[in-house]
């Protein structure tokens, strides 16, 4: 089977909600579920975290990474991590945990080092987002930081089907972009419970037009979370393995962002958050 041919017909199943999730994914599914639930209490919340290891050890260190604790108040458990996150970046953390365990079903190393470079460049725009959207444009940097984290789980789902078609990468970026990334990250989406507002940005980063300046909340009639996360695809030192970068100068972003923040540069901006952006990029990255 030619690779296009081969996209087209996963993109085709998850059109029609046919799609195969690992087991794991379902049990965490649950967990999200459980989050969701308004009358959710947070005994609960820091039970569901604790059953789960991995996930357990990313919430503490997401609430000892600099974003959350500026004051630099180290904390050890669980109980305190969840009480001073909310149940907001818990969410993410199950939505980073969801999409991680796509790769669970590799077994072939070339689809999992692809797999580890997908998502250390999933982490490095999340916490790039988070950063932007406080700094730059006003969006909600809890939105921008879940937006980064799911921006690619149709390209996880890819990575766990490729093994039952051979070839299916070869084509490169392009055949992604063209046949499946909309289709099956909106699929894949969907059946996760993504936000619509979420989901609306998506669309923007699939369309995959960087539109700058980006400018602030206050200027602008419509949400750019969708040119946020495109700008942070484009400033991270990881890129995706599975479509090309747009062909801007980060020389030229610096530029225009200048104008768009009136003070400072992009640089700077970066520079003076540069342990937000690392510490919630390693916290993300707890394997």
């Amino acid at each position: 089977m030619q690779n296009i041919d081969a996209f087209r017909q996963i993109a085709s199943e998850a059109s029609r909600g046919e799609l195969n999730f690992p087991t794991n994914v379902n049990t965490s599914l649950q967990i999200q579920s459980a989050l969701d639930d308004p009358d959710c209490h947070v005994d609960r919340a820091v039970k569901l975290v604790s059953a789960e290891p991995l996930l357990a050890a990313r919430v503490v260190a997401i609430a000892n990474s600099a974003a959350y604790n500026p004051g630099g108040r180290e904390i050890t458990n669980v109980n305190a991590a969840v009480s001073r996150l909310g149940f907001r970046p818990l969410r993410s953390l199950v939505m980073a945990m969801i999409v991680r365990q796509f790769a669970s079903m590799l077994s072939e190393p070339a689809l999992r080092i692809k797999a580890a470079q997908l998502w250390e460049h999933c982490a490095q725009v999340a916490a790039i987002s988070h950063v932007l959207s406080k700094r730059i444009t006003g969006e909600d940097p809890e939105t921008a930081f879940f937006s980064g984290i799911v921006h690619e789980v149709g390209g996880f789902y890819l990575l766990s089907r490729a093994s039952q078609f051979p070839d299916l990468l070869d084509g490169g970026g392009e055949d992604w972009r063209a046949y499946g990334e909309r289709t099956i990250g909106r699929a894949v989406m969907k059946k996760l419970s993504v936000p619509d507002s979420v989901l609306l940005s998506m669309e923007d980063v699939w369309f995959g037009a960087l539109v700058l300046p980006l400018v602030p909340k206050a200027d602008s009639a419509n949400s750019q979370m969708g040119n946020t996360i495109l700008l942070a695809k484009q400033l991270t030192s990881t890129p995706s393995p599975l479509a090309p970068r747009a062909g801007v100068s980060t020389q030229g972003l610096h530029a225009t962002i200048d104008f768009a923040c009136g003070t400072g540069t992009l640089q700077s901006v970066l520079e003076e958050s540069a342990d937000d952006v690392h510490s919630l990029t390693s916290a993300l990255l707890i394997s």
